[in-house]
Parts: structure tokens; C-alpha cells; sequence
């Protein structure tokens, strides 16, 4: 009966390791989206003002800038031990810019769920602070999916934003939905799973 109970506690623990990575793979590929979308956006849209009265909604260049902030913050407030790259100023970034900070905040980030999404005893993140108005919640995967769907909503607005600009989105930046060149993109060896 021993026996049993250990192959199951090991079957349970090899399933959650295997949820663990492919969230982890997943938000590493999450980036690739990002910088897709940065490598095939054309330059002109990237400052152009959103239709509607002036002043009343993001550009392109502030969204990308929101999300690299965004990132900064929840690791200052849920990982104050990782280093943080700049900040990005939504009015003067470049797309240069915001490529580079972005795969350095994806990259802390990833170590950040990495440590949330351990099973280690000893883990230092223990905690999701969004921001000081939200409630704070046990790290793991709703901090995960918080921080993916953040992101997945935002490309659609810049793709649609894009769109309503009058500056179609060229054929490559459909490959967001490419999930296994997202993966071989990003350094992983393993298919989505």
C-alpha cells in the first residue's frame, strides 16, 4: 500500500512539474509576442495619435511602455530582490528602446515566476502585489495568468490601434499565434505541451 501512495505522490508531483514548466515556457514565449510585434510595426504608427479627441487615449509607443512599467513594478513590489532595468518614458522611447527593456523585464520576470511557481521551501517569492490599491495574492499561477492576460490584452490593442491608424499589421506579426517558432525563439528546446 506504501508503494502506492509514493507512486501517486511522485505521478501528482511530476504533473505539477510539468504545469509549472509549461507556464514557465509559455511566458517565456510571451516576449516573443512583444518583440514580433516591435520587429514588423511600422514606424509611423508607433507616435500616432489614437483616433478620438486628442489626448484621450495611449499610443502604441506609451502601451509598450505601460507594459515594460507594469512588469517593473510587480517586481519591485513581489521580487525586490531582483534587479530591475529603466523605466520607459511613453513620450520619448524609441522602438529600439522599448525592444531592449522589454526582453530585460521579461527576463527578470521569468526568474520571478520561476521562484513563485517552485515548490522550494525556501522560495523568496511568496506573494503577487499588483499595485498598493490591489489586494495582495499568494504567488503561483493567478499571479501567471494576471501577468500573461495583462499583456495579451494590451497586443490586441496595439494590433487594433494599428489597424484603426490605417497601418495594417504585416503578415508576420500573425506569427503570435505561431506558438512553436515562439518557442524555438525563445531559446526552448521543448514543443508546447
Amino acid at each position: 500500500m506504501a508503494r502506492q501512495s509514493h507512486a501517486v505522490t511522485f505521478e501528482s508531483y511530476a504533473s505539477l512539474a510539468e504545469i509549472r514548466d509549461t507556464l514557465l515556457e509559455t511566458y517565456a514565449s510571451n516576449d516573443a509576442m512583444n518583440q514580433l510585434i516591435l520587429s514588423h510595426l511600422d514606424p509611423r504608427a508607433w507616435r500616432a495619435q489614437p483616433p478620438g479627441q486628442k489626448g484621450s487615449g495611449r499610443t502604441i509607443a506609451a502601451i509598450f511602455a505601460h507594459l515594460h512599467n507594469c512588469r517593473l513594478k510587480w517586481l519591485r513590489r513581489s521580487a525586490p530582490h531582483l534587479k530591475r532595468p529603466a523605466p520607459l518614458d511613453p513620450h520619448r522611447c524609441s522602438m529600439k528602446q522599448a525592444a531592449a527593456a522589454h526582453r530585460r523585464s521579461a527576463a527578470q520576470c521569468l526568474r520571478m515566476l520561476s521562484d513563485a511557481l517552485s515548490a522550494a521551501p525556501n522560495r523568496r517569492v511568496a506573494t503577487f502585489s499588483r499595485d498598493g490599491w490591489a489586494p495582495t495574492w499568494p504567488a503561483g499561477g493567478t499571479m501567471f495568468a494576471y501577468m500573461f492576460a495583462h499583456e495579451a490584452h494590451h497586443r490586441g490593442q496595439i494590433l487594433m490601434l494599428a489597424h484603426q491608424l490605417g497601418y495594417r499589421a504585416h503578415k508576420a506579426m500573425y506569427g503570435i499565434w505561431q506558438w512553436e517558432k515562439l518557442w524555438k525563439q525563445a531559446g526552448l528546446t521543448t514543443r508546447p505541451h
